[in-house]
């Protein structure tokens, strides 16, 4: 009986990898289904199947049926006994059920809340618990160039902040940084890492939301887990592209508090859009905005980049709006720049801004 129902976990896996929709191709879109991959994938993929017990199945049918929308627990496959030479097993489960381009381990990140990505004793397959990685060789097109001085029309937002405490304060002077030259704080000490703010163009909607754990989900619809739910936020006179925008967001993004910086991972359908000072080099006086992609991760905001940029020079003419060295600007869908349709982040339908802490 036992045989069967493993035999049973196993069918369905193959068959949602065959009727499925797919992965997302580097294009944003969605590739056509193969049915096992190519021969010596799909004999190297039994293979690690077949490794599993009946609870990692479980989890693996769980996170592969939902898309990643109930992303489950760790999937653990000892090391070795594989054969020895072939791709390792996460990366021939991500190939299977997600990226079939994928070539190798280094394109892939583990996300925060993975636990089994390094251990000693077994690595997590659960493909759900990776995200690829934002390479810097592929540089955002021209239109993503935010707007010279002479195009930027500052907002007056200063009364949209009333509600920040004085431990959110964001305006980090050089005198400020200790020896440890790190924003990483111990987040019991402050309370919380950081605060999200949304926005409908120029209208912020509903209350900061602090973040206290490592990691937090923004999201539209309420899944199985916490986190910040945009699709409960209600705003009278919504307008049609917000309305538009809010239905595809999804599942959202994943922020997270690393030991490197702050990373984002776009679990949703569509493209996200990022701008923080420390995208670019120090020397750059016009910041970058980034394009990720469904089922990328980008470091949005790096920790030792920010303490250098904490000693030069700051030019707050290019920001739109209240210059804030330590902030995070990330919209849904839709991008932003002087070649693009809408000048400023402002314009943008639904977009989020994180506040770092101190």
């Amino acid at each position: 009986m036992f045989k069967s129902r493993r035999t049973g976990l196993v069918r369905r896996l193959w068959r949602s990898r065959a009727g499925g929709d797919g992965g997302v191709s580097c294009c944003g879109l969605s590739e056509p289904p193969t049915p096992a991959g190519s021969p010596e994938l799909r004999s190297a993929a039994s293979g690690v199947l077949k490794r599993l017990k009946e609870q990692s199945l479980c989890a693996l049918l769980e996170a592969v049926e939902s898309r990643g929308a109930a992303p489950g627990g760790c999937v653990l496959v000892t090391r070795g006994g594989g054969g020895g030479g072939g791709p390792p097993p996460h990366l021939l489960l991500c190939r299977l059920f997600r990226w079939p381009e994928l070539q190798h381990p280094g394109q892939m990140k583990a996300l925060s809340g993975c636990r089994g990505a390094g251990g000693a004793d077994g690595v997590c397959c659960n493909p759900y618990h990776y995200s690829r990685l934002c390479g810097p060789e592929s540089p955002p097109p021209p239109y993503t160039r935010l707007s010279p001085p002479f195009e930027q029309k500052p907002l007056d937002l200063s009364d949209s902040y009333t509600e920040v405490d004085a431990s959110s304060s964001l305006c980090i002077s050089a005198a400020d940084v200790s020896a440890d030259t790190s924003l990483s704080l111990d987040s019991s000490k402050q309370g919380h890492w950081c605060s999200v703010a949304y926005w409908e163009h120029r209208t912020r909607v509903g209350r900061l939301y602090a973040v206290c754990q490592p990691s937090v989900s923004i999201f539209y619809d309420l899944p199985q887990g916490s986190g910040f739910c945009l699709g409960q936020l209600s705003l009278e006179n919504r307008s049609e592209a917000a309305v538009r925008t809010r239905s595809k967001i999804g599942l959202g993004i994943v922020l997270s508090k690393e030991p490197d910086g702050v990373w984002a991972y776009n679990r949703s359908d569509h493209p996200i859009f990022v701008n923080s000072p420390t995208l670019d080099g120090p020397a750059c006086r016009s910041p970058v905005v980034r394009k990720v992609m469904p089922g990328y991760s980008l470091k949005v905001f790096d920790f030792k980049k920010s303490c250098v940029l904490q000693h030069l020079p700051a030019h707050p003419e290019y920001a739109d709006g209240p210059y804030d060295p330590h902030s995070i600007r990330i919209s849904f869908a839709k991008g932003w720049g002087p070649c693009y349709s809408r000048q400023m982040i402002t314009s943008c339908p639904c977009w989020l801004e994180v506040l770092l802490g101190r």
